[in-house]
């Protein structure tokens, strides 16, 4: 793909905390053209590792259409803060998913990740609500 802005909205959610639970990663253009899209069911975990396995199916979609300029969009405060250094993690098993999110972080040139309001991110919502439905 060229060097054009691409939009990344991930979402993520569990049904109780832990419960049943999803994540998904919607990447699109500026416009609103959805270029690529994936959900996928996690068993049962929190929303917090829920939202973290949103990100990083995100970042699989951006790797796989080679994507070097991306706005990340998720309405999960407490992860786009700590993905941006401003919170610290300290739960272990989010500490293992953020160090991997990181990692695949610093191989993009140009990635700015921002907190949306819920209904922002209708989309990724979506396609969370709809993994957990079929199961």
């Amino acid at each position: 793909m060229n060097n054009s802005e691409v939009w990344l909205f991930t979402d993520g959610g569990s049904r109780g905390n832990p419960g049943p639970a999803a994540s998904a990663a919607v990447l699109m253009t500026p416009e609103g053209e959805i270029l690529d899209q994936e959900g996928k069911f996690l068993g049962v975990a929190t929303n917090n590792i829920a939202e973290y396995e949103g990100l990083l199916l995100g970042f699989a979609l951006i790797k796989k259409h080679n994507c070097q300029n991306v706005k990340l969009h998720m309405d999960s405060e407490l992860i786009v803060m700590q993905m941006n250094g401003a919170y610290r993690v300290k739960e272990p098993r989010l500490k293992e998913k953020w160090e991997q999110a990181k990692l695949l972080k610093a191989e993009i040139a140009h990635l700015k990740i921002v907190h949306v309001r819920r209904e922002k991110n209708k989309q990724a919502d979506a396609l969370v609500n709809e993994v957990l439905d079929a199961q």
